[in-house]
């Protein structure tokens, strides 16, 4: 198994300067590390190719810009994904995209490129689907809204929460976490995007929830939406609330890294799926570049 990559985004070094992920990297005063002040973001590579980079290049600009976090210029990111991919030359990889507020009082950001095996488990769970249990996530769907400081809409290095989460989930017999808000609403998982289809006839709708809830908008549930439109589905944002997770004719949880992964049980609940339509969405993400 390759090594983790690492490609730091340094002006000396157009292309990014590789460094040895044995090795440590990070001052221990960086405020990434002392504070979880900073912002990244996940995608994957097929044979060297990275998917969706602009639309992930797009959202780290979109959390920089909520964190006041300079960033360098997307050609520098474009140039170290290629460097680490290059470096790597695996056909399978996932390709972290991270920068911190640097090291304090040095008002210079750190930016680096991670590129690391993809972990079999994620392979696994698009093929067997998920049991989630619904958690709370501590505030109602309006608060991102009134609390802009809150970075409810940010991608940032402080997913202790989401961790914790998952570790739950873990604990209690199940794979991952379906997080709803204080009044009622479904809101979205630790590290993915809620999807649920309803089928009428011929009519095939696919339904999200509400972007403005405090989630983090997801780029492959945008690119998927973009495909099942073209492809004839209907398309749907929320509000959700829990009783429709039943309803649905199925749900998927959908990330960059993992992708479509159908969930089997809610709370212990076994809900309905779809193989047939799990299959179409699955030949429709295959499309996205």
């Amino acid at each position: 198994m390759p090594q983790t990559i690492l490609v730091f985004l340094d002006p000396a070094h157009p292309a990014g300067r590789l460094a040895d992920s044995r090795q440590p990297q990070l001052f221990a005063t960086d405020l990434g590390a002392t504070r979880g002040d900073g912002i990244f973001e996940s995608l994957l590579a097929l044979d060297g190719r990275p998917r969706k980079v602009q639309a992930h290049l797009d959202r780290l600009a979109s959390s920089a810009e909520l964190l006041e976090l300079e960033l360098p210029a997307a050609a520098a990111w474009l140039a170290a994904i290629q460097t680490g991919l290059a470096e790597f030359a695996q056909p399978e990889a996932i390709v972290k995209l991270l920068v911190t507020r640097g090291v304090e009082d040095a008002g210079q950001p750190t930016a680096w490129v991670q590129v690391a095996a993809l972990p079999e488990s994620s392979k696994a769970l698009r093929e067997k689907g998920l049991d989630v249990l619904l958690l709370d996530r501590g505030y109602d769907s309006g608060l991102a809204e009134r609390a802009p400081w809150l970075l409810l809409g940010a991608k940032t290095l402080s997913y202790a929460v989401n961790m914790a989460a998952l570790r739950y989930a873990h604990q209690h017999d199940a794979d991952d976490v379906i997080f709803t808000s204080a009044d009622g609403r479904v809101l979205e998982g630790p590290t993915s995007s809620v999807l649920i289809a309803h089928r009428d006839g011929a009519v095939k709708r696919l339904i999200t929830t509400q972007l403005d809830s405090g989630i983090l908008p997801g780029t492959t549930q945008g690119a998927l939406f973009a495909a099942a439109k073209d492809a004839g589905w209907e398309l749907g944002y929320g509000p959700l609330v829990p009783a429709d997770l039943f309803d649905a004719d199925a749900v998927w949880l959908v990330s960059s890294i993992r992708l479509l992964a159908p969930v089997n049980r809610i709370d212990g609940t076994e809900i309905n799926h779809d193989a047939e339509l799990t299959a179409e969405l699955n030949a429709l993400l295959a499309t996205i570049r």
